[in-house]
């Protein structure tokens, strides 16, 4: 019995420790997208203070951090990034998703690295 249990404990940290290694890859793909000038271009608008990889003097959006106290239903950040105007009609934020500027998955992978600040 003991044998099982050990197994078992085994078998899930190693589920688990994949799970986590999803989450880090999910997480930096995120960032590629959000940094890259063709893509989400995050920067162009949005500081990150807490990505010191994100080099940025944009003042246009506001800067993103504290993302699960603005946003504590995830999909809320979510519909943001694919349809600003539909919160603010008179935003400048481009609807990335509904203009297909990025795709579902995508905008799921940018709000993975969004949420962690």
């Amino acid at each position: 019995m003991f044998k099982s249990i050990a197994l078992s404990a085994v078998a899930g940290s190693f589920a688990l420790g994949a799970g986590a290694a999803q989450d880090d890859a999910a997480i930096a793909a995120g960032r590629d997208i959000a940094h890259d000038v063709y893509l989400g271009n995050c920067l162009a608008c949005h500081r990150i203070p807490g990505d010191p990889a994100a080099v940025s003097m944009a003042t246009i959006g506001p800067p993103i951090m504290d993302m699960r106290k603005r946003y504590p239903d995830r999909a809320a950040l979510r519909a943001q990034i694919w349809d600003a105007s539909q919160r603010n009609p008179r935003t400048v934020m481009p609807p990335f998703g509904k203009h297909g500027v990025l795709s579902e998955r995508e905008i799921d992978l940018v709000v993975d690295y969004i949420y962690q600040y």
